[in-house]
């Protein structure tokens, strides 16, 4: 009896423990959707990146002869009023829309992890103020806020990417304050305390990495937003200024011509709708992946 436990302690301690990533890589693979999204979200990054190999047309230059061609095998997405190859203008297009994406949630997140940081941990009259300010921004729609943030500003790329950042700071603010609020009683914290680490350690070094997973996901399915946000902006005019090719700016472009040329508009209101069906997938795969409460199920 004896020798069989300690053959078992044996074998249980040189049983390789798994790191942070193959525990999640093991959560992510339960979740189909996720890997379907990951996998079209990466065609569509590639497709972007690599937009000069993919399509051999110039997606701003005019070319009158072969103007409101229907999709042909020359065209596979037809071509718009000036000639120009849509589906080369879809693929540039993506550049624009992924990169103000990304840019404007990076914007809206690291925001609102400082401010949410700072409001949870300090409380008091910190608390009050910055939830206040919070509050005032949430209190206007959020399209509404981008649309007085590029009268104020000015149109253009930098100006839509602050618009739309600063439009989501407060969702990104309230839930990390939510997660440092239960975070600054615990254990390690006090113990940090106790060590003689600053307030800016303590909040930067150790409570953050761990109420950040909620961030990811919600960074993850804000990036869907941000591209309906930038597609709208483009629609109505306020966004990124013709010809530059962007998938709003396109289907405006062919509002006018859906009788005739329905093609200019479909495809890339069919281009954002699988680039934001892919970020939920994954979104909601990481949702489920990093969240302990749901694992399992």
């Amino acid at each position: 009896m004896a020798e069989q436990i300690r053959t078992k302690d044996i074998v249980a301690g040189d049983a390789p423990t798994r790191t942070p990533f193959q525990l999640f890589w093991r959560e992510i693979r339960k979740h189909p959707g996720a890997i379907i999204g990951a996998a079209m979200l990466t065609v569509i990054i590639l497709a972007a990146v690599f937009a000069h190999v993919v399509s051999p047309y110039d997606p701003v230059k005019p070319d009158y002869s072969v103007r409101l061609e229907p999709p042909s095998r020359d065209h596979l997405f037809g071509t718009d009023t000036m000639g120009r190859d849509v589906l080369t203008r879809i693929i540039y297009g993506g550049r624009i829309s992924l990169w103000v994406g990304i840019i404007s949630v990076g914007i809206a997140a690291t925001s609102g992890i400082v401010i949410g940081l700072a409001s949870g941990f300090f409380g008091g009259w910190t608390d009050e103020v910055l939830m206040r300010i919070m509050d005032m921004i949430m209190s206007m729609p959020s399209i509404l806020l981008s649309l007085t943030i590029i009268f104020t500003l000015g149109e253009g790329l930098v100006n839509v990417m602050i618009a739309i950042g600063v439009a989501s700071i407060p969702s990104y603010a309230r839930i990390v304050r939510g997660q440092v609020l239960a975070a600054r009683e615990t254990a390690y914290v006090e113990a940090a305390r106790a060590a003689g680490a600053g307030n800016i350690t303590i909040m930067f070094r150790h409570i953050l990495p761990n109420v950040i997973a909620p961030v990811i996901v919600m960074a993850t399915l804000g990036l869907a937003g941000a591209i309906l946000s930038v597609a709208a902006l483009g629609f109505l005019g306020l966004g990124i200024s013709p010809p530059t090719p962007e998938w709003g700016v396109i289907i405006s472009d062919g509002r006018a011509r859906l009788y005739d040329a329905w093609w200019i508009a479909t495809f890339p209101g069919l281009a954002i709708m699988f680039t934001v069906l892919a970020t939920n997938l994954l979104g909601d795969g990481l949702r489920d992946s990093l969240d302990p409460r749901l694992r399992g199920r």
